[in-house]
């Protein structure tokens, strides 16, 4: 018998948060038969290019757990890549939304503002590293709010180039993808691609040799590159991950980014500091930039920025965000109203549960059973991350050969069992874990129970 669309959305209890039983429960098959009816009628209605890791059909989330139709609970480890972490349905969140939409739900910031947007544009000034002078403006996404900060640098320089880096991911637009290193299924296809960008090598230390490259060696390394492929008076802007996100997590030698950072201050590049899937507590900082007392000229936030709802936004010195003419930034959905209340009770949420250190709890527990993981099974080569954020790459023992297809059958296992675990890395050989920092310590412990017996039978 078919189910209706009454009987889909009823199949699991309509609530989240504290109110969802924080378990693992499986009653059916992953995907179940719900969730399978619901991916058929998505082949015949939606795009075959937008893809879905694990097609379970949502109708309930919070905590650290995502309910489907099939009545499944599965334990998060994915927080829709780093966007809920404060949880799905955080009561604060869901509260200054509902009391927004019932105001109103639009204007147009460049029509009639209102000041959900400046509160936001305030609260960012005052949260980013830094105490000089700063200015905000409000975007959709992640790779809309990378491309005005290119724009933007390049107004504030009157230069045209920009670097990147190898591993790096910033977007999907047509400058972004350029940005990205990543060809699939990022870029293939898709070109030409903007011009003026161009590419560094990475502070990789699991891959920078026997010896190690120690992080002012690889900054020099990169530095060198640059200096000689591009010229320092050519260039714009220096745009990096703090911690590399779909590059696979990788973090950077310690000194790798004051020494790129104090260069562009020495030839005036405005040194742009990607903090879409770093920001806000993730890395058990408010911002990963916050580690080495780094200070970006900008820097860019978005996923975890507003528990959901879609908002970037680019943060900067006052002298470069003014640089561009009046009107050269907006769009119409900029800093929509439900966003910038959503926002508002992100960023108290953190600020008065302690979410910071909660991310650095989180870390201590993976880490602490990832490491000793490694430490009986070679395959996996190297575990970093900070806070939340944390990932294995996984190799061919006793080599940095990458094994793309265990990360496969690892995270297949994974989702069988009732795990939302997601992979990345340029060679699709890593597991990244990105739980929400409202997931309870039992169900941690359970997932990281699961990945063990997982590892000892793939």
């Amino acid at each position: 018998m078919t189910a209706t669309t009454t009987d889909l959305e009823t199949a699991a209890p309509a609530v989240g948060g504290p109110q969802l039983p924080q378990e693992r429960r499986l009653v059916t098959e992953i995907p179940g038969p719900r969730s399978r009816e619901l991916a058929a009628r998505k082949d015949a209605a939606v795009s075959s290019a937008v893809g879905t890791m694990l097609p379970i059909y949502t109708v309930a989330a919070g905590g650290g757990v995502v309910v489907d139709v099939d009545g499944n609970s599965l334990i998060d480890l994915g927080s829709g890549i780093a966007v809920t972490t404060v949880g799905n349905s955080n009561p604060r969140v869901a509260e200054a939304v509902a009391a927004q939409a019932a105001a109103f739900t639009h204007t147009c910031f460049m029509v009639t503002p209102y000041d959900g947007y400046v509160r936001v544009a305030e609260a960012l000034n005052r949260l980013t590293p830094g105490d000089h002078e700063k200015r905000t403006a409000l975007f959709n996404s992640g790779a809309e709010a990378v491309e005005n900060a290119v724009k933007i640098a390049r107004s504030h320089t009157g230069r045209q180039a920009v670097v990147a880096f190898d591993h790096g991911y910033h977007g999907r637009t047509n400058l972004t993808m350029a940005l990205t290193a990543k060809n699939m299924p990022y870029k293939h296809g898709f070109g030409p691609f903007a011009p003026e960008v161009y590419r560094a090598p990475m502070s990789y230390p699991f891959r920078d040799g026997v010896d190690g490259v120690d992080g002012p060696a690889a900054a020099r390394r990169a530095i060198d590159v640059i200096e000689k492929q591009v010229g320092a008076t050519n260039l714009a802007a220096v745009v990096i991950e703090p911690i590399q996100g779909e590059g696979g997590f990788v973090v950077p030698a310690p000194g790798f980014l004051p020494a790129l950072a104090e260069w562009c201050r020495a030839n005036g590049v405005v040194f742009v500091a990607d903090e879409v899937q770093t920001g806000f507590a993730r890395t058990g900082d408010l911002f990963a930039c916050d580690d080495e007392g780094v200070v970006p000229d900008l820097i860019v936030t978005a996923k975890g920025i507003a528990g959901g709802l879609p908002l970037a936004a680019v943060t900067g010195r006052a002298e470069i965000m003014d640089a561009p003419h009046a009107g050269g930034l907006g769009g119409t959905y900029g800093g929509n109203p439900l966003a910038c209340a959503a926002a508002l009770a992100v960023i108290e949420t953190i600020e008065t549960d302690g979410l910071v250190d909660r991310a650095r709890q989180i870390g201590a527990m993976m880490t602490e059973r990832l490491g000793a993981l490694q430490a009986r099974d070679p395959r996996v080569g190297d575990l970093r991350g900070r806070g939340a954020m944390i990932a294995v790459e996984l190799v061919e023992p006793g080599t940095t050969e990458p094994d793309a297809a265990l990360a496969q059958r690892v995270a297949a296992a994974a989702h069988a069992q009732g795990l939302v675990v997601l992979t990345c890395g340029t060679w699709g050989n890593v597991l990244r874990f990105l739980p929400p920092l409202s997931i309870p310590d039992h169900l941690l412990t359970e997932a990281l129970d699961v990945l063990d017996g997982i590892f000892e039978t793939s």
